[in-house]
């Protein structure tokens, strides 16, 4: 496809977000696992940190897992003493996933280095950009998400 082709320049973005995305997630995997998690198992615990506790169908929506998925990183996690699962009172056959008193604290203390280290890979772009760019991505994932 020449240069200046529309659909050539999608692709050709498409690569970039693709590479970016995935330098990004390389970091945010490698500081996670310093602390001995998975990215997906921190996914749990900054879900429950920043939303309280979540139905387990909860939890699976906003790290993107299946059914499996998120009872084996439940599993994992109440193993180490972070979460505990608690049965729905309206529900029975339903459980919340509480962060305990250690899960807590053991994420105020890692999710500001966490954070920093995302912020660094972005501090290249100026508060105006940062911002521009989620703007897009919104318009471009929300586009998307209809098209299914």
């Amino acid at each position: 496809m020449p240069p200046g082709d529309p659909q050539a320049e999608t692709l050709r973005l498409w690569v970039i977000f693709s590479r970016a995305h995935n330098a990004i997630a390389a970091r945010a995997q490698a500081d996670v696992m310093r602390h001995g998690l998975t990215i997906a198992e921190f996914g749990v615990l900054e879900a429950l940190h920043h939303k309280g506790p979540l139905l387990l169908s909860e939890v699976k929506a906003k790290i993107l897992v299946s059914n499996a998925g998120v009872t084996y990183l439940v599993d994992r996690l109440e193993k180490r003493g972070l979460v505990e699962r608690r049965r729905c009172d309206r529900d029975r056959r339903a459980y919340y996933a509480h962060l305990t008193d250690e899960g807590t604290e053991f994420l105020q203390r890692i999710f500001p280095e966490h954070a920093a280290a995302i912020a660094q890979a972005f501090s290249v772009l100026t508060d105006e950009e940062r911002a521009t760019a989620a703007e897009i991505l919104r318009k471009v994932g929300r586009h998307a998400a209809q098209l299914e």
